[in-house]
């Protein structure tokens, strides 16, 4: 039976959960269930602290986790990276007073103040710059302004909060994090039971990025509409009742869907469906 480790609460937790959901897999009904057992597909689900997953799965303990890049390298665990998720995604950047520091280079004999310490103290080495690094817990923004740190290194989104806090960022990202998928370094990469896991979830990936699209149009325009939805491999081609008209049928980006309708209309298409995909295995 595989085992494998979810986030239990925080920005992880309720999309990991809907995404192996989507992938045909059972899930807690209650917060407060630490492991559960999904028979059909013989797997057991444990909900752990995100910040913990990549030590169970480097102590062997655990299959394989699903837990933010950040928090891999964060732990310094004996874990990697097998597969991007696409949620969660966070940016990494340093901050601090204006005019305090314009790029990396100028923390030399700095402190920086953080609440992933492993990140930042990292990144500097790999950079060769000898600066401080103070672990906190939580916010840390006030670090600054009460004198424990002269910068700080924390996730930005919009940068709303480091700006109320008379703050800005500078230099380049420290790094970019979204939800992964860990197994312990040096595990068999060709287990089939995390290969079928994967496969799902790479499923599950493809049906949120394509819809599948249908629509009719004269022969003599098969070939530019073909150029404009030529699907994985290949469009699907059926010929119509009404001589001289095709059916075709494409898996095309939900993101361009409907450019690509106009365009489909504008050399003559018609009756041009587009549906969700469910899941998938390419």
């Amino acid at each position: 039976m595989l085992r494998i480790a979810v986030p239990n609460k925080g920005s992880l937790s309720g999309p990991a959960a809907e995404m192996l959901h989507e992938a045909g897999y059972q899930q807690r009904r209650e917060s407060k269930e630490l492991r559960i057992v999904d028979p059909v597909n013989e797997v057991e689900f444990f909900y752990l602290r995100p910040r913990d997953i990549a030590i169970y799965v480097s102590s062997g303990r655990l299959d394989i986790g699903i837990t933010g890049r950040d928090l891999l390298i964060d732990s310094g665990a004996s874990a990697e990276e097998i597969l991007p998720l696409g949620f969660a995604r966070s940016t990494f950047r340093f901050a601090g007073k204006p005019g305090t520091a314009h790029d990396t280079g100028d923390l030399v004999g700095r402190t920086v103040a953080t609440s992933y310490e492993g990140i930042v103290a990292k990144h500097l080495a790999d950079k060769g710059i000898d600066a401080s690094v103070v672990h906190l817990d939580g916010a840390v923004e006030t670090a600054i302004e009460l004198g424990v740190a002269e910068v700080i290194a924390d996730v930005v989104e919009t940068g709303t909060s480091l700006r109320n806090a008379g703050l800005e960022v500078f230099g380049e990202p420290i790094m970019k994090s979204e939800a992964i998928v860990v197994r312990r370094t040096g595990a068999d990469a060709k287990d089939p039971k995390v290969q079928q896991f994967l496969r799902r979830l790479q499923g599950v990936l493809v049906a949120r990025t394509y819809v599948m699209m249908d629509y009719d149009c004269r022969v003599e325009q098969l070939e530019k509409a073909v150029a404009l939805t030529p699907g994985l491999e290949s469009p699907t081609v059926s010929p119509l009742h009404n001589e001289g008209w095709v059916a075709v049928r494409a898996m095309v980006p939900s993101k361009e869907a409907q450019r690509i309708m106009d365009d489909l209309y504008d050399i003559g298409a018609r009756a041009i469906l587009t549906t969700a995909i469910h899941a998938c295995r390419l």
